[in-house]
């Protein structure tokens, strides 16, 4: 399986954003320095995250971007899906959630023993991609000493 850079630049930002930014809103510029993402490019797997329910956008001064709910109920699953068309390994061995149909019928459907071992590789990877979260990514990212980059999130009084 081969996924596009709309989930692996989804998950990388937001992870970026459950790390760095839990308590306050997360500026694109922010996100797009640290991870080196287009912020243009960021915006638009922002919208389809955004209508997946994952992220929550506010506009203004103190505006950016939050996560929709707790990391830990945030999986690598449900990126996966908002990010992207399909994620089946092959094109056969399973349909889409989202098109209920493939593009291209396979002469050999339901007569194909191969058709099994690609069913079976789309629901071993959609169980494990269902059973990591943010949270646990987080948890990788302390474990592997991964900076936390809070630029400008300090308040000044005086």
């Amino acid at each position: 399986m081969r996924l596009s850079t709309k989930s692996r630049y989804g998950l990388r930002a937001l992870f970026d954003i459950a790390y760095n930014n839990i308590t306050v809103p997360a500026q694109i510029q922010d996100i797009s320095r640290r991870q080196q993402i287009s912020p243009r490019y960021l915006e638009q797997i922002f919208q389809n995250l955004k209508k997946a329910g994952i992220l929550k956008s506010k506009r203004g001064p103190q505006g950016g971007y939050t996560l929709a709910r707790k990391p830990e109920l945030i999986t690598v699953l449900e990126i996966i899906q908002a990010t992207e068309q399909d994620a089946l390994v092959v094109d056969c061995g399973g349909q889409s959630k989202k098109t209920r149909r493939r593009k291209n019928e396979c002469p050999f459907e339901g007569n194909c023993v191969t058709q099994t071992v690609w069913k079976d590789a789309n629901d071993l990877l959609a169980d494990l991609f269902g059973k990591m979260t943010l949270e646990t990514l987080c948890q990788r990212g302390q474990d592997m000493g991964v900076e936390k980059d809070q630029d400008g999130k300090m308040m000044y009084y005086i």
